[in-house]
């Protein structure tokens, strides 16, 4: 598959088609960013490719929706929580060399993979050390919905009801089903 050409709808939009896009806003200071731009560079300085994005927009906090290539297992993208518009990709063999690579890290609030095969999504979905997990969709938050990581990403649930916010609960969120 070439990903440079399954990502140039976004290579070709003009800045502002992004900037009035829905799914993405600006970070939430310049803190955030910086902490992007880190993750990003650290990333291209082990041999990452940028597919897409890859910079902030001049004299904002709004960074461009950035998909890394050939990301290794030990690049800060990989082992923090980046919390912003970053998308690693990580080449892999087989499904438990992926499961492993992803359950490494020291955090655990979120997890996300794609796949047509219902059967590896259950499998995938109940292995990977997170505490919400999206399968063929990268929105999980919603407001009913009880928000929370494990590892060192915390413990218990944000919006849980009662002894919830206690437990150890994962969320599953499946998009792609053609409904």
């Amino acid at each position: 598959m070439d990903l440079r050409k399954e990502c140039r709808y976004l290579l070709h939009q003009p800045v502002t088609e992004l900037i009035t896009c829905r799914t993405h806003g600006p970070l939430i200071h310049a803190r955030a960013l910086e902490k992007v731009e880190r993750h990003v560079a650290d990333a291209v300085s082990k041999g990452a490719q940028i597919l897409v994005g890859g910079k902030a927009l001049p004299n904002s906090s709004f960074y461009l929706p950035t998909v890394l290539s050939d990301v290794p297992n030990d690049a800060l993208v990989t082992q923090e929580e980046t919390f912003g518009p970053v998308a690693a990709l990580i080449p892999f063999s087989t499904e438990d060399e992926v499961i492993r690579l992803a359950n490494e890290s020291d955090v655990g609030l979120a997890g996300y993979f794609f796949s047509r095969d219902v059967g590896r999504v259950w499998r995938v979905a109940e292995r990977m050390e997170v505490g919400m997990v999206g399968a063929n969709t990268g929105i999980l938050s919603q407001a009913p919905v009880p928000f929370g990581g494990i590892k060192e990403s915390g413990l218990g649930r944000e919006g849980g009801r009662g002894i919830e916010d206690y437990m150890v609960t994962k969320l599953i969120v499946f998009g792609g089903l053609g409904m």
